[in-house]
């Protein structure tokens, strides 16, 4: 029972340092309460579970390095939410991070992206409790993170959709937290390369994607291409917001769970599960159909059994190394080609522009010795006689 106080001790210090915070939250989901109130509801199986995981917190250390296997299966079976918090720091490592120390510091200054975040966070979690209201503590924290790090990070700045990554992790941990946790995932899983203003990993992700969907359901990607249904239509947001503008929290959460430990091959395996999954009504849809099949049906399917789509998801055929070597590859010769055919394109253009003025400058002469002509021509003649 060692292990199960330490962890709660652990809890309990964090729930401390949102004390600014847990009157405000008005069941927002937090993962973290105090330890007498998880106690005192505790099933054995839940009691077994916190136990479990609280020797995980306290030995972490061990586990990552010795019992790397048996992590990976409990993470994908999901993190109870009372240890969420700190397991998605450890995860990530954003633990002991000197860039929180800037925190209160960055909250003085002033972000050329403050009104572009002031007017995305009304639009994040619009329904959850703890980001209603213009003037709640949700929106607040959410927008002094955002804040933060679009001044740590000028080149990205501040890209839409980063925002429900943060308001999850504000439902989790207090803002200094989330900002560490936001600032490791964006340097150390390949978001920050998604949400630089180019996104060109997004063009990326894309490509890797529908050569899964070209191999693994080439029924269904005929289909989309007779119908025009691009796969940025609806994958980019996947990959932009992790399925969190997708799933409703409980089932995101359980996805975002296995991205904290496994990065975003999570995504492109959730993603293929959802269309085998679906492949068979979406082969009788046409485009606007497939749009809104897309919107309304496919988000809720999983509502109470998102252990099914996880299990689908890790059926789904998934080659790291092809992904990787192969079509990153491909994709940097694709975008290359793309890249010189479009200075050629200018090249072009700008030769042709040229020559145009050239012609127009050729007419105009031409049109004035024209003139000069007639003018020649149309004076009468001046005979001279001699006496």
């Amino acid at each position: 029972l060692g292990a199960i106080s330490v962890s709660r001790r652990l809890l309990e210090a964090d729930s401390k340092s949102m004390r600014s915070m847990n009157g405000s939250r008005r069941n927002s989901g937090s993962s973290l309460v105090s330890s007498s109130s998880a106690s005192s509801n505790l099933s054995h199986l839940e009691e077994d579970t916190w136990i479990l995981w609280g020797r995980i917190v306290n030995e972490w250390d061990e586990w990552r390095k010795k019992k790397e296997k048996l992590l990976k299966e409990l993470i994908r079976k999901g993190i109870p939410h009372h240890f969420r918090a700190i397991v998605w720091q450890l995860l990530c490592s954003a633990t002991d991070m000197p860039v929180k120390n800037q925190y209160s510091e960055l909250l003085k200054m002033s972000s050329p992206c403050e009104k572009l975040i002031r007017r995305d966070i009304a639009r994040t979690y619009p329904e959850h409790e703890f980001f209603k209201g213009q003037d709640s503590l949700g929106q607040e924290v959410l927008f002094n993170v955002m804040k933060a790090y679009s001044l740590v990070d000028r080149e990205v700045g501040y890209c839409q959709g980063s925002a429900f990554i943060v308001g999850l992790l504000l439902m989790q941990m207090p803002e200094e937290e989330a900002f560490c946790v936001f600032v490791r995932l964006m340097q150390e899983y390949r978001l920050r390369e998604l949400f630089k203003p180019s996104m060109a990993e997004l063009g990326l992700c894309i490509y890797q994607f529908e050569y899964m969907l070209q191999e693994q359901l080439p029924e269904l990607n005929i289909h989309f291409r007779s119908q025009s249904f691009l796969t940025s239509m609806y994958a980019s947001s996947w990959f932009l917001t992790l399925f969190l503008t997708t799933f409703p929290l409980p089932v995101a959460t359980r996805v975002f769970d296995i991205f904290m430990y496994e990065g975003l091959e999570i995504v492109f395996r959730v993603g293929m599960a959802l269309l085998q999954f679906n492949q068979a009504e979406l082969v009788q849809l046409d485009m606007e159909g497939m749009s809104q099949y897309f919107q309304k049906v496919i988000p809720h399917q999983f509502d109470s059994c998102p252990d099914k789509l996880i299990l689908k998801a890790f059926q789904v055929k998934y080659n790291p190394k092809k992904m990787k070597s192969r079509l990153e590859k491909e994709y940097a010769t694709i975008k290359n080609k793309e890249m010189e055919e479009q200075i050629e394109i200018k090249r072009l253009r700008t030769e042709n522009r040229l020559l145009k003025q050239r012609i127009e400058t050729l007419e105009k002469e031409s049109a004035a010795l024209a003139d000069r002509l007639i003018q020649v021509v149309s004076k009468p003649a001046i005979f001279l006689f001699s006496a």
